[in-house]
């Protein structure tokens, strides 16, 4: 095949895959905005607003030329998405090239069977990545690792298009292009940058012919070396003069704002110029392609221009309001987000410790801000000693054990800390005692990591805790860093996935499964006794291993055939996989799965499948047999891509599913209209479906949204004072110097008026004064304490005097807005007390405060729950309001339900019920669609809140409202979809108490199903596994347990007898778990259900083995040693009483069997005291 033909036939082959791609991809694409920050994405991007850091200006920019064709509101999520459609589709077109021009390497194209193996297998490659699990979720929803992936592949391909050209006139041109590449894509993601260390070795490799392992030492460290100057020196530098600049021209030189920023911008373009006409003039080739290179990526960077000309413009979004180079340099840098080390930092551990004796403080940074006044930059911040310096004493190598949030993890994870008593408590007894408690609690294993961690936080000033050991990080790095959360993706994608539930370390869920029963049982139990819901589960994906085999031989091959490329190929595949794994330093557990930002890694693993075609197509072209080839690759294109589709199309098939956008308007349908409401949203679903709704969507634009961990930020605070569309501007007292970066940041509580209760107002007027009466340094030197031991930033914090704060109630404001109604006027309570914390209050939640006290409720302020910390509901979750989704603040007190704290407010019926029936559901009922674990777990609330609504109905005797709610559930939410059967049992208690004993019956059946199911695989698994599921296990009895309690407590005997049987069936083998004795009592309760249905057998079954294993129990006891029994008494004491309480209850049923029973009873007791 001559090289003409042999292009034009890449091409055609090329686009062909390419239109694949993008038809798979446009079929499944999600219509409107999905979960997580997909609802962000959009909104910015079709306004050009400012998203989160580290920012995405040119995803933003290219989102908003997508945005232009829509039709209409509505359908701009749909464009948007687009951009991920068509970005995937190219890296798939670019993912073929890049295996032809490989294979090229070694084959001869001259020769047609050689060229037609080259094709084939890069058909193979490229479309099992096609269908791939976690670049096809990528390709089908607004987020920026599509575009990432585009870039990267595009890089990667100019990388081996400069390598075919290397030695041509106007071959550097592919380099200069890479360049401008790599800063593009600054303007999406990071990823592609992770390219450079592989150009760099390609370079390497066609330079020197001759390998040394010095110089390949070299080159590979020269690579990582120019990826690393590039990513942390070379651009957060030139952010950085520009910043220094402009403060100097400013302050310094006295010129107007934005003029230092205009000068370095000229003398960057002097620079480039300069440095131009020098390296030509001399004739320098190789320092001009550099100075080029450099140019070209700051050209591509320029799209990062796009964030300060419109976080200038003040856009309703602008996360971190990057409206300089000093902001945008903290906004690049991710400096909102905790600090991580990779190579020595402080552990975990430091939580527990005190402050390092001898740098107890260290120096925050400055944060500059104009000030119009006198024309200058200004500090706002007291940054010097602003920080608590981590103890020296917990600080080590490698720190992967770091996230103080998540120290019970990672004492689960790995080992526990040792600790022992302080020299200088060692003589404490009631430490003494408190300690060896716990030893005694340890010995026995009863311990989890959380009980250690409150241990340590409790009892920490007295003890000294141990750092974890290196092996503990080394331990952690391994076995969760490198093998869950990369291994276990790299499966999911090239041998099979278990389910689509996020994983939890368990072996029943987000496990990687291959399909090879023998394999995946030794990993994860019994595959053969699953319940339906195992079964059915959409993302059940198995592959047999075999795109997993064949990139395994392509591995080898390209090992065998060309060890350049293997390790160009490897490198690429370390960078964007383990490498990425080792600087993202996870925690466990991440709020949601991370194989999305892995899919580089799975790319080149791709290549490897194309290699492994082609080492099969190779092996057999022995045979001389023209037709083999051909039937080789339909083997392989139905057995691995072909396999692939089939089995990943149905989870990641979004067309026409549209539960995000609906509950983004449940949320905002169960908002009283026209009233300029505000609500408090806690997380980024909540969040960003609510900006998805009213940014694109322009749907209930008079809510006022306040995200609360926003609130503890200036720049937020700032944009919540600003109005947005139809709402008005948070009513606050607070003044940006007051709440300034490094200005309460928090204050903390001095009990100086314990018995005082200050009126809201009083409160907030004292917090928001700058008066030196409200700052530590006057209670310092009124205690005649010495300042200068103090950092400033200390003395100058804020306290507050009591913790006691009382809100007046205006009640005709409460009327007027419609907060309460007017049928319930009598239940408004004057005022409202709230007891503050006796730590410190943060900067959101003193804004909550500012809110709350200057509102004067004169608007409804709503909370989205979610979190059921007292600080989300400013302390007063007594007075909630459940309005459809959301809850309403009232004046009107609810006892909290001490039996369940999570049943928060008061229930208006009429109002709920009108809201109710206004939701949006989209078509959260359709059986075709995919129900992904957002929208399952989304249904939690929906649920929760119905049954509520529903009881209060019921109580209010309006059953025919009732029924209608609870049909509607059942209709909305069908059960075999939404999981979480649990939440079901009040509907069921419902259906009874409205006298539908029918459709009660109908849902037991199936509900009852569902757990006997569930406690049948369970039963299945090994010892082992049972022991590892005990929560889940004993979870599922209980729950079924429930159910069947309900029918019994309605008095539906038939049935409940026939499930009490099925319970029995499906629990009994689990007794171990409860202790046989405990298990079989808590049983007694179904002894008189089981009479009164005439089944005698079972019933009797229950008390004698109860009455066997009391009798055990007693023998046991009695042959302990003295001192053990002591040790017991406790225990058997209760167990007596237990059983007597068992005797008394048999008697209403059966006199003869209760008195046979007591007599025995009685001789043994009679035995034991002798």
């Amino acid at each position: 095949m001559t090289e003409s033909l042999f292009r034009r036939t890449n091409n055609i082959i090329g686009w062909g895959v390419f239109c694949i791609a993008l038809l798979t991809y446009s079929l499944t694409v999600e219509p409107t905005a999905s979960y997580w920050d997909s609802g962000e994405y959009i909104a910015t991007s079709a306004k050009l607003q400012i998203g989160h850091p580290p920012g995405a200006p040119l995803y933003q920019m290219m989102g908003a030329v997508f945005s232009l064709f829509a039709s209409s509101p509505e359908k701009i999520a749909l464009t948007v998405n687009f951009l991920s459609v068509v970005s995937s589709a190219f890296v798939i077109l670019f993912l073929f090239w890049s295996i032809t021009l490989l294979l090229r390497k070694i084959y001869n194209i001259n020769d047609k069977k050689s060229s037609t193996n080259i094709f084939l297998s890069a058909i193979i490659g490229s479309l099992a990545y096609t269908f791939s699990d976690s670049f096809w979720y990528n390709a089908v929803e607004s987020e920026v690792y599509a575009l990432a992936m585009f870039f990267l592949a595009a890089t990667f391909w100019l990388g081996l298009r400069w390598e075919k050209d290397f030695d041509t006139e106007r071959g550097d041109r592919w380099l200069v292009l890479i360049s401008f590449m790599i800063g593009l894509s600054f303007g999406v993601h990071f990823m592609a940058i992770l390219t450079i260390p592989t150009i760099g070795m390609i370079y390497f490799f066609k330079t020197y012919k001759k390998i040394t392992i010095k110089n390949f030492l070299l080159a590979n460290i020269v690579s990582v070396s120019i990826l690393l100057f590039i990513f942390k020196l070379l651009l957060p530098s030139a952010l950085g003069i520009f910043g220094q600049l402009e403060v100097f021209f400013v302050n310094s030189i006295g010129l107007p704002f934005n003029s230092g920023t205009i000068i370095a911008a000229v003398l960057v373009v002097l620079f480039f110029y300069k440095a131009l006409n020098y390296s030509r003039k001399k004739g320098n080739v190789n320092l001009n392609t550099l100075i080029l290179c450099t140019l070209f990526i700051f050209v591509g960077f320029s799209s990062w221009m796009m964030l300060p000309i419109r976080s200038n413009a003040n856009t309703v979004i602008n996360e971190n309001a990057p409206s300089d180079a000093r902001t945008l340099l903290a906004y690049y840098k991710l400096e909102q987000y905790p600090k991580t080390y990779l190579f020595y930092g402080p552990m975990f551990s430091d939580i527990y410790a005190p402050q390092d004796e001898s740098q107890p403080y260290i120096d925050g940074k400055p944060k500059y801000e104009k000030d119009y006044n006198t024309n200058r930059y200004i500090i706002v911040n007291n940054w010097e000693d602003s920080e608590v310096n981590s103890n020296s004493n917990h600080r080590g190598l490698i720190p992967r054990l770091w996230s103080s949030e998540h120290a019970a993890n990672y004492m689960d994870f790995t080992s526990p800390l040792d600790f022992e008593i302080s020299d200088e408590y060692k003589n404490q007894e009631t430490i003494i005692e408190r300690v060896n408690s716990f030893r005694i609690r340890e010995q026995e294993g009863e311990l989890t990591g959380e009980d250690y961690n409150d241990f340590f936080r409790t009892l920490g000033p007295y003890l000294d805790i141990s750092k974890p050991s290196l092996f503990d990080n080394l331990n952690f790095l391994f076995t969760y860093q490198v093998n869950y959360m990369y291994w276990r993706y790299f499966m999911w994608n090239f041998a099979g996935r278990q389910n689509d539930i996020q994983g939890d370390y368990s072996n029943i869920y987000g496990n990687w499964l291959s399909g090879v029963n023998f394999i995946d049982e030794i990993r994860l139990g019994n595959q053969s006794n699953l319940d339906d819901d195992q079964k059915n589960n959409k993302a059940r994906n198995t592959y047999f291993f075999l795109p997993f085999i064949l990139g395994i031989i392509g591995l080898l091959y390209s090992y065998n055939r060309d060890l350049k490329t293997f390790w160009t190929l490897l490198l690429l595949f370390l960078f964007t996989g383990l490498a990425l794994k080792f600087y993202l330093n996870e925690r466990p557990f991440e709020p949601r799965e991370r194989d999305y930002a892995l899919v580089g890694s799975f790319y080149i693993f791709s290549i490897w499948i194309g290699f492994g075609m082609s080492s099969i197509l190779k092996f057999f072209s022995e045979l001389k047999n023209k037709y083999l080839n051909y039937g080789l690759f339909f083997l392989c294109l139905i057995s691995v891509p072909g396999l692939m589709a089939f089995e990943n199309w149905d989870d990641h098939d979004r067309s026409d599913r549209y539960t995000a956008q609906s509950i983004a308007r449940s949320y905002l349908q169960s908002i009283d209209e026209d009233k300029d409401a505000m609500i408090f949203t806690i997380g980024d679903n909540d969040t960003f479906a609510l900006w998805y709704a009213q940014e694109i969507e322009e749907f209930r634009t008079d809510v006022r949204t306040i995200n609360t961990s926003l609130l503890a930020t200036d720049w937020y605070i700032d944009q919540m004072k600003r109005r947005a569309y139809m709402s008005s501007p948070i009513p606050s007292q607070m003044e940006h110097k007051n709440y300034a970066y490094g200005v309460r940041d928090y204050i903390r509580y001095e009990n100086l008026l314990d018995s005082v209760r200050w009126d809201i107002n009083d409160f907030m007027d004292w917090v928001s004064s700058d008066h030196p009466r409200t700052k530590y340094r006057n209670l310092i030197t009124q205690s005649g304490g010495d300042v200068s031991n103090y950092p400033i930033n200390s003395l100058e914090t804020v306290f507050y005097p009591t913790n006691k704060i009382r809100v007046p109630v205006n009640i005709d404001n409460v009327i007027k807005s419609g907060i309460v109604n007017e049928r319930d006027k009598d239940l408004i309570v004057p005022y409202i007390d709230i007891d503050l914390p006796e730590s410190v209050l943060t900067k959101n939640q003193i804004m909550m405060l500012d809110i709350l006290a200057n509102n004067n409720w004169e608007r409804p302020i709503y909370f989205t729950g979610g979190s059921y910390a007292d600080s989300e509901y400013i302390w007063m979750k007594e007075y909630l309001q459940l309005d459809g989704l959301v809850y309403k603040l009232v004046p009107i007190r609810t006892e909290m339900d001490k039996s369940n704290p999570y049943l928060m407010g008061r229930v208006d019926s009429e109002l709920m019920f009108e809201i109710v029936n206004k939701w949006s559901w989209g078509n959260s009922d359709g059986q075709n669609i995919y129900h992904d674990p957002e929208t399952r777990k989304n249904s939690i609330s929906f649920r929760s809140n119905m049954s509520r609504l529903v009881e209060a109905l019921i109580i209010e005797k309006k059953y025919e409202k009732a029924e209608h709610i609870i049909d509607l559930a059942f209709e909305k939410m069908p059960i075999e979809f939404y999981g979480y059967y649990s939440l079901w049992t009040p509907f069921v208690d419902s259906y009874y108490q409205i006298g539908n004993k029918k459709k009660a019956a109908d849902i037991i059946g199936k509900l009852s199903n569902k757990f006997t199911q569930r406690l049948n695989y369970f039963e299945s698994l090994d010892i082992y596994y049972q022991y590892n599921l005990t929560q889940e296990i004993v979870s599922e009895i209980e729950r079924y347990r429930n159910l069947i309690d309900v029918a019994i407590e309605n008095k539906d005997y038939n049935i409940a007898s026939d499930q009490i049987i099925s319970f029995l069936e499906s629990s009994e083998p689990f007794s171990y778990l409860y202790g046989e004795f405990d298990y079989y009592l808590s049983l007694i309760d179904y002894v008189g259900v089981l009479y009164r249905s005439n089944d005698y057998e079972n019933s009797k079954m229950i008390v004698y083995e109860i009455k066997e294993q009391f009798e055990k129990r007693l023998s046991t006891f009695s042959t302990l040693p003295e001192e053990s029994q002591l040790y017991y008494i406790e225990n058997i004491s209760s167990d007596i009483n237990n059983y007597q309480k068992a005797i008394n209850q048999i008697k209403r049923f059966d006199n003869n069997l209760s008195d046979s029973l007591q007599s025995e009873f009685d001789k043994l007791i009679d035995r034991m005291v002798e």
